[in-house]
């Protein structure tokens, strides 16, 4: 894991006695083996805790809900991929919305488990908030990516970052939850040259 990486990892606090690490670890990874083994029909905070040996009360004392619990598994496989830097604006969005969002989650597991804990936010105020942090966290990040294009003078200055990078994950979020991530290519390339018409510079700018 790269220290960018560590900077946007979202690990909720210990509600609480402070967390032993070996044992945090323990469980993170308990999680991620029974997901993969099992899929999310076998995933429970039970059979984790069997699993790591840990108690039931010590999972939610440091994870208050499944959800929460999801999602640090979740941002692990996420940190195995990098944010690009390519040094051209154009290939920037499409290194993100290709492999950070649309490719990652067509893979299989990462998509399940990413549009389960959505709806599991709808119902439950916990999963809820921690859905929202990690992806308040995430998006700042990739804000990043615009901040850079705009540094190099490739785009209008004025360009709002965050209205961008909410737009291009809105649609990717949008094909996850309808369950269409296969075969957008060329609605990818069509979601590009809207954001790049839009960040056009102004001539004498």
């Amino acid at each position: 894991m790269t220290a960018e990486d560590k900077s946007v990892a979202v690990r909720r606090g210990s509600i609480g006695a402070r967390r032993n690490p070996a044992s945090q670890q323990a469980i993170l990874d308990a999680a991620e083996a029974i997901l993969r083994e099992e899929g999310l029909s076998g995933f429970s905070i039970e059979a984790v805790a069997r699993r790591a040996r840990a108690g039931k009360p010590t999972i939610y004392r440091w994870w208050p809900s499944k959800a929460a619990l999801l999602l640090d598994v979740y941002q692990g496989f996420k940190n195995s991929r990098q944010f690009p830097d390519t040094g051209n604006f154009e290939k920037d969005l499409r290194g993100f919305l290709t492999n950070q969002l649309i490719g990652f989650w067509h893979d299989g597991l990462c998509g399940t488990v990413f549009r389960s804990v959505i709806a599991e936010a709808q119902s439950d105020p916990s999963a809820a908030e921690a859905l929202f942090a990690y992806e308040r966290a995430r998006r700042k990040f990739a804000e990043r990516l615009v901040d850079r294009a705009k540094a190099r003078g490739e785009i209008d200055p004025g360009s709002n970052s965050a209205i961008i990078i909410e737009l291009l994950a809105g649609f990717a979020w949008h094909r996850l939850l309808t369950g269409r991530l296969a075969g957008s290519d060329a609605d990818v390339e069509a979601v590009i040259a809207t954001i790049l018409a839009a960040t056009k510079k102004n001539p004498g700018t």
